[in-house]
């Protein structure tokens, strides 16, 4: 099976990406639903601070590839020659999922301007989403500490 993961910061274009693959036929994990299925389970409401709050906590407590080690199980149960996994953010999971899949994993990164990302975020409306450029910057700040990918 032949892994392929979408990289980028938020609203950069992974989902959009993942989404033509479906339409393609290819079944897509996304990285995002194992953190957000965590926040659900520690009975957490699924705002921005929570689920990153709660993918901060979960790589403390189990190691910063933990969000790719936990989809490994639900893209081997897929048997279709091509999946794609939306979301991956840091070299660990990188690094996991090459160690899982080897040559079969190819990495996708997809960059796109802070002002049309923020428009996406204001169009899409997720309960984690940000409705400023302040707000999106310090996310992305966030998510650029410490290991992830940056823009």
């Amino acid at each position: 099976m032949k892994l392929i993961a979408f990289v980028g910061m938020p609203a950069s274009g992974k989902s959009e990406a993942a989404a033509i693959a479906r339409k393609l036929g290819i079944p897509v994990v996304n990285m995002g639903d194992v953190v957000r299925e965590e926040t659900q389970r520690r009975g957490l409401p699924p705002t921005d601070e929570n689920i990153g709050g709660t993918g901060t906590a979960l790589r403390k407590e189990e190691g910063m590839d933990v969000i790719a080690k936990r989809c490994v199980p639900k893209i081997r149960l897929i048997k279709t020659p091509v999946v794609v996994v939306d979301g991956t953010r840091n070299i660990n999971e990188i690094d996991q999922f090459k160690k899982e899949f080897g040559n079969d994993f190819k990495l996708i990164a997809i960059h796109t301007p802070l002002e049309i990302r923020l428009e996406r975020l204001k169009k899409r409306a997720r309960s984690d989403d940000m409705n400023s450029m302040e707000e999106l910057k310090r996310r992305d700040e966030r998510k650029s500490a410490g290991g992830w990918i940056r823009q």
